[in-house]
């Protein structure tokens, strides 16, 4: 498992290596890169992300961990980045590790819909028009809801 909130860009290939190194029993691994998008009605300047260190991390550990109660998760990454970011840059990654692929895309799927609204995570953004704090959408917590048990 590896879970990181910082402010470095990541490297996708490594964090890859970094969880399938000496692993012969990874059938498939799934994976989600976010990244900064500008806006149509405002362009956007920047985002900057605010977080609770630790509490931050423990949430993030804690939606990895439902994942695994709930598919054949053999590992799983789950990268946040936090402060100053403008668009086109790499925000989140999710990846995850699995023997068959159902499992690794269901896994990926939910945890990224899971970061979306339960993650301790504060997001402004800054366009010409001045600044604004992003709430979660209305299809973010649609696309939550779909998990429930």
């Amino acid at each position: 498992m590896i879970v990181r909130v910082q402010t470095d860009d990541f490297d996708t290939a490594a964090i890859q290596r970094e969880l399938t190194r000496g692993r012969n029993d990874v059938g498939a691994l799934a994976s989600f890169i976010g990244l900064v998008r500008d806006r149509d009605d405002d362009p956007l300047a920047a985002m900057e992300l605010e977080h609770y260190p630790g509490m931050t991390e423990n949430a993030l550990s804690r939606i990895g961990a439902e994942a695994c109660e709930r598919w054949q998760v053999l590992d799983y990454a789950v990268i946040h980045r936090v402060g100053k970011l403008h668009p086109g840059d790499q925000i989140v990654l999710v990846m995850v590790l699995s023997a068959h692929r159902g499992d690794a895309f269901a896994a990926c799927e939910f945890i990224m819909d899971y970061l979306k609204t339960d993650a301790p995570l504060w997001k402004k953004e800054t366009g010409n028009q001045g600044s604004d704090w992003v709430q979660a959408r209305k299809s973010d917590l649609f696309a939550q809801k779909k998990w429930e048990k």
